[in-house]
């Protein structure tokens, strides 16, 4: 079935976002020695799609995910997944970040040992109200307006303002003048996208240097019939926990409750019926 020029010119601002999102990506990716799943080809997954299974089966085509430990040939652990999307009109854009958190939540919830980063990168419209449904959800957000995205393609002689009422043919012409971009002329474009915007992007990426490189802080173990020990390391919280007399001179134990609090203000909890299951827990978080 052919693409349709409205189709294929959202695409092409989709396409030109993402362009100017992955050199920045790749860089962090560098320089906090992650791997940057995006979509091509890896040799340790089917396809060239970016694609992720929650919990309950479900699977979700990304964008990027940052891994720490991977590489082409082994998943490693998610710490940030991140989305990209375009939008022309408000009355779309609550459905759009509907979308995306429908994808990434569950992945979130899923890998929520790794309390991975949510971002949303988003060009065009999108109205305060998503952006604040999003940002209640814990996503941090990169905003292109369209504003922006018009004027970064206007420098290149393209006019990328459009309305609902614009004909096929003159959004045509805009999808051939793209067309006639050279290589070096798309990677300018996109440059000059991230140029426009570089108090958000620096944004952005400090929020995601916060987030993988936060340090555990404190872990909190408490043995429900007794009282709370506070460790400083993983170390320390499951050598506590192996030394730990279960019955003590007391009624057994019920349950017991982990608490690991992070430098950046995030806590992750968990609560265990078996010592076995709560060291395993713990030991989940050593660095691979």
């Amino acid at each position: 079935m052919a693409v349709s020029p409205a189709h294929r010119w959202g695409q092409i601002i989709g396409e030109v976002t993402g362009a100017a999102v992955l050199p920045m990506l790749e860089g962090f990716a560098a320089t906090h020695h992650l791997y940057l799943d995006r979509q091509g080809d890896r040799p340790c997954r089917k396809g060239r799609k970016c694609t992720w299974v929650d919990i309950n089966g479900n699977a979700h085509d990304l964008d990027f995910v940052l891994e720490r430990g991977g590489t082409p040939n082994e998943i490693g652990a998610p710490v940030a997944f991140i989305e990209v999307a375009w939008r022309r009109y408000t009355k779309h854009s609550r459905n759009k970040a509907q979308e995306i958190q429908g994808a990434i939540l569950p992945l979130a919830e899923t890998y929520k040992h790794t309390a991975p980063f949510k971002g949303a990168i988003l060009a065009g419209v999108f109205t305060e109200g998503a952006l604040t449904q999003m940002r209640s959800l814990g996503f941090t957000i990169l905003h292109f307006p369209y504003e922006m995205i018009v004027g970064a393609f206007r420098r290149f002689g393209i006019d990328a303002s459009s309305e609902e009422g614009t004909s096929d043919r003159e959004v045509q012409r805009k999808v051939r003048r793209y067309d006639r971009l050279s290589a070096q002329q798309r990677r300018e474009l996109a440059a000059e996208l991230t140029r426009l915007n570089d108090a958000q992007v620096k944004e952005f990426i400090a929020a995601l240097t916060i987030a993988v490189s936060r340090k555990i802080q404190r872990i909190v173990v408490l043995p429900l019939h007794g009282q709370i020990e506070e460790l400083l390391t993983l170390d320390e919280a499951i050598a506590f926990l192996k030394r730990y007399d279960d019955q003590n001179g007391r009624k057994p134990i019920h349950r017991y409750e982990i608490q690991i609090r992070y430098s950046n203000g995030d806590s992750i909890e968990g609560k265990f019926a078996e010592k076995e299951e709560a060291i395993e827990f713990l030991e989940s978080y050593r660095p691979k």
